[in-house]
């Protein structure tokens, strides 16, 4: 630390040889340093430092003999100072000058939220540890007063991992774990608790940490851990804790060992002891054949954690509900510590760290793995964040990477990616349905999801239990609504990677495109809130259209369909949409589908957007179908509107008259189609101030109409009415009149005077005339 500047402004005050003694050949520093290092000798204790990145001024003195920081500008304790003694990963720059450092605006300061995420660790762990030493101490008053009743007595320790230094948070499960799993808190039984959470989630490093706890607060206690991946690794477990308790005949080639194990256990004889079964997973394991569950033991003194995915699986093991403990995402604290002792990068920055941890969704398998990685290649921390956000492709072959981890077994897959491939597969096997459900659901949005997309199942009961399944899994997770529910992002990932695996995400496409075709609402205003919750998911299917393995398209597929009208908002115009009278095919389902999308956000006043689904409607539509077809016509009428309506007059207009010219070489003149485009080129043309041109266009249709339909038909009076207000516009006020009248009459004559046209046409002739 430089003092040069400070020493000055104290002159002779009592405190000015303090200052100088912090100088940098400073005896009294050494010395300082000595006893700072010893008191560290042999102790697992985390120093985290904090150090300012921005100068400040330094002292000068002024004329009248007054001292003012107003000097060239340094940094008063630079990074070496301020980080002595901690370890890279510990140490924090703060974007803030020596003064500035712990002053914040607001609980929401971005720079105190970041301090207070590296801080809330210790505050755990300290907390952590002031309970241990209470237990040394006789003074645990949080446990059950049954548990003080373990005698010291030989006890055995059969766990095949050491105990897990890094092991950040997770107090409050591990609170709730330890008032129930010391044998003896149930006098009269043998409790069962088990951790029941998503894949990846850190349940096994929850339980390994507990069995050290109790290791250490009842030393008379046995400890067996059995990993239950595969009934070969559950008998060889078995055997090995059969020869720690000497039972006679499990060396014997045709030994029952787990019955033995299981029988000697049972005894009260063999004192207490906790069995923790890892990886409870498969039904088909546990619960059928040779069931695995009949192979636990029961003892008074006795006690069974489990470990599971399924929290279906710990209700079968008879856990009480009481006892079953969720592991869930870590909080924002923890997961900080996690990644932060999984790296060596000195500085790290808080914000790329924080970054990081939020797009790994606090996962505590999945930022150990990256930390692995990222202190393995020492790529920074944003460029690896970058590298996850480039492509999903890329971000499942780093969630693949495999890594050393002394707390996994050995030959088993370690990435997180790896971790829900064993589900999935498990599922497939189990309840295909449940398969079915989760491989559409990756290819809807992550959020929101209806149960009303869903594929129907064979009766409401069977799809209840199927959506249970997946969230007994905890791959997806329910909204307060219950009739929705989201998914987790990563997993959504694994899973389209799975069906890229498996060569069927072509064949899911299809499925996707075709039920969403088949429940998508027509958009309108009663049914609104409808089609808004759907649109996210129709947007993400056809997101993926483009690799669907449906490609071949049949006319019949549109000849046969009725035509829908839909209204645009405040327009007396038509958009046309055809759905299949048949199944047919994924890309045809599509062209509707993007038609629709582009409607909902054209009524949502999303122009862009908008346009954007129109075109991509409008070409799929022009690549399955001849360029002439009526429907493909009726299309680029509609990319005509949403054009108009985005502002791109100029577009609009050659795209109406292209559309036009075709009609009448196709369709004819007098086609419905044909004078439909007429009307909206026209509503157009005086939408531009083309009056003189709308005219001409608006003569043309009612000789077409009144040869068509008769000069009383709705259509032609319509058109006469729209002809008479553009005469109005141009000043031929007595031809408008004269025209607004013959008008007025048929309406009245052929619908009545309460017909709202009729008086619609009154009320127009009435306010000319008064106009003069």
């Amino acid at each position: 630390m430089d003092t040069r500047s400070l020493v000055p402004l104290v002159k002779d005050q009592p405190n000015r040889g303090l200052l100088e003694s912090l100088r940098n050949d400073s005896v009294l520093l050494k010395r300082l340093e000595e006893d700072f290092k010893n008191a560290f000798d042999g102790r697992h204790i985390d120093v985290v430092s904090f150090y300012e990145t921005k100068k400040s001024p330094t002292a000068v003195e002024v004329a009248d003999g007054r001292w003012e920081l107003s000097g060239p500008p340094e940094v008063l304790v630079d990074g070496p100072s301020a980080t002595y003694g901690s370890e890279p990963q510990h140490q924090h720059p703060i974007d803030r000058s020596h003064s500035e450092m712990v002053k914040y605006s607001n609980y929401y300061d971005e720079l105190y939220t970041d301090v207070r995420t590296v801080l809330q660790p210790l505050l755990s762990k300290a907390r952590s540890m002031r309970a241990t030493v209470g237990v040394e101490a006789g003074h645990n008053l949080s446990l059950p007063h049954s548990t003080k009743s373990i005698v010291a007595r030989e006890s055995h320790f059969r766990v095949p991992f050491g105990r897990n230094r890094d092991f950040v948070g997770r107090e409050s499960i591990l609170a709730q774990l330890l008032r129930t799993i010391p044998p003896s808190v149930e006098v009269d039984d043998c409790q069962r608790t088990a951790i029941e959470g998503r894949g990846g989630v850190g349940k096994s490093q929850i339980a390994l940490e507990a069995a050290f706890r109790v290791c250490d607060q009842f030393p008379g206690c046995s400890i067996f851990w059995v990993p239950a991946v595969d009934a070969t690794s559950f008998e060889n477990v078995y055997r090995e804790i059969g020869r720690q308790l000497g039972i006679k005949g499990i060396e014997e080639d045709k030994a029952d060992v787990k019955t033995l194990v299981k029988e000697a256990l049972s005894r009260e004889s063999s004192g207490h002891w906790l069995l923790i079964i890892d990886n409870a997973d498969d039904p088909g394991l546990l619960f059928s054949g040779m069931a695995l569950s009949d192979c636990l033991p029961f003892s008074r003194k006795g006690s069974v954690l489990f470990t599971t995915q399924r929290r279906e699986v710990a209700v079968r093991l008879d856990v009480p509900e009481r006892n079953i403990v969720t592991a869930e995402e870590m909080n924002e604290a923890e997961a900080m510590d996690l990644l932060l002792k999984g790296l060596n990068s000195h500085g790290s920055n808080l914000k790329d760290l924080k970054n990081l941890i939020i797009f790994l969704e606090k996962l505590p398998l999945a930022i150990k793995q990256a930390s692995a990685y990222i202190a393995k290649t020492r790529m920074p921390v944003a460029k690896y964040l970058d590298h996850c956000k480039s492509s999903n492709k890329t971000l499942i072959k780093l969630l693949s990477k495999d890594f050393e981890d002394r707390g996994r077994y050995k030959g088993t897959e370690h990435p997180v990616a790896m971790t829900w491939l064993i589900s999935f597969k498990r599922i497939s096997r189990d309840n295909p349905v449940a398969a079915q459900y989760l491989k559409f659901i990756s290819l809807l949005a992550e959020y929101d999801i209806p149960i009303s997309l869903l594929p129907p199942a064979s009766h409401q009961l069977e799809a209840h239990e199927t959506i249970g399944i997946l969230k007994a899994y905890a791959f997806i997770t329910n909204r307060d609504t219950h009739d929705s529910f989201d998914m987790h992002r990563l997993v959504r990932l694994a899973t389209r990677n799975w069906l890229d695996e498996k060569g069927k995400h072509k064949e899911c496409v299809t499925e996707v495109i075709l039920r969403l075709h088949q429940v998508f609402p027509l958009p309108q205003i009663d049914n609104k809130d409808t089609w808004i919750k759907y649109l996210p998911h129709l947007e993400a299917a056809l997101g993926s259209r483009e690799r669907s393995a449906d490609k071949a398209a049949s006319h019949q597929f549109y000849s046969g369909s009725q035509d829908i009208a839909i209204v645009f908002s405040g327009l007396e115009k038509h958009l046309r949409k055809k759905p299949p009278s048949g199944e047919g095919t994924a890309d045809e389902a599509a062209s509707v589908l993007l038609g629709i999308a582009g409607y909902c956000y054209y009524v949502l006043g999303q122009y862009r957007k908008a346009e954007q689904k129109t075109r991509q409607g409008l070409e799929l539509v022009q690549k399955l179908l001849d360029k002439e077809d009526p429907y493909v016509l009726s299309r680029m009428v509609i990319l005509g509107y949403v054009l108009e309506a985005g502002g791109k007059y100029e577009e609009a207009e050659g795209v109406l008259r292209q559309a036009m010219d075709v009609q009448e070489k196709v369709l004819g003149k007098d086609h419905p189609d044909t004078l439909c485009t007429m009307d909206t080129l026209t509503a157009f043309l005086i939408s531009q101030g083309k009056y003189e041109e709308a005219e001409g266009m608006l003569r043309r249709t009612v000789e077409l109409r009144e040869k068509a339909f008769g000069k009383e038909h709705p259509d032609t009076l319509s058109s006469l009415s729209d002809l008479a207000i553009v005469l109005k516009s141009q000043g031929k006020r007595e031809n408008a009149v004269a025209l607004m009248e013959k008008c007025h009459q048929l309406w009245v004559q052929e619908f009545g005077l309460d017909d709202c046209d009729a008086r619609r046409s009154f009320k127009l002739l009435n306010d000319w005339k008064i106009e003069g």
